[in-house]
């Protein structure tokens, strides 16, 4: 079965984006840019809430930028060509390989697992990953914690009074003091 995860850049103190509204403190670290290129290669299709999907729209032409370096282009390549669902109550069109959503959250993720396929289900957005998680779709959850407190903003783990034991599958530390984490929701069978 596909697994579903959820993974987002994050603040120290919890936040994908600060209280203004802005993820700058993110900048560009082309060690933590190759990850996400490695994982994205292991993402069969993505789900994004209505404000992520327009963020990524760029890289829907960045190819088109000349001061584009090798790692963007792959990157660019990779976005492009993947199979991408957005959710969303005001947008009519979508661009590229994406398609709005023909239902819920949970019978899109159901019938995602049902249809042969590779790789994860990813879940980008804090909108749409609270929903998943209230509904305890996310296996996985991949963090790159920056060392930085912004103080407030968007949360990266829902506030649910629900505990969700997890096991540690991984941990990296980069060169600029960004650590991910990955996490796997325990799923442990009753006593």
């Amino acid at each position: 079965m596909r697994s579903v995860t959820y993974s987002m850049n994050v603040s120290l103190d919890g936040y994908i984006v600060g209280p203004d509204g802005g993820f700058d403190w993110t900048g560009p670290d082309e060690e933590v840019f190759r990850s996400w290129i490695d994982e994205i290669r292991g993402v069969g299709v993505h789900l994004l809430g209505r404000r992520l999907y327009e963020t990524m729209l760029y890289w829907e032409t960045a190819d088109r930028d000349p001061s584009l370096d090798d790692s963007k282009l792959e990157w660019t390549a990779l976005w492009k060509s993947l199979p991408k669902v957005v959710f969303s109550t005001t947008l009519t069109a979508v661009e590229g390989r994406a398609r709005l959503a023909s239902g819920g959250l949970a019978q899109e993720i159901e019938r995602l697992r049902a249809e042969p396929g590779e790789g994860d289900i990813a879940i980008g957005g804090a909108t749409l990953a609270a929903e998943a998680a209230a509904s305890g779709l996310i296996d996985e959850y991949r963090a790159r914690v920056y060392p930085v407190l912004v103080g407030g903003g968007v949360p990266f783990f829902p506030r649910r009074e629900r505990r969700v034991d997890l096991d540690l599958v991984e941990t990296r530390t980069f060169s600029s003091n960004v650590v991910h984490l990955r996490y796997r929701v325990a799923r442990r069978a009753a006593s």
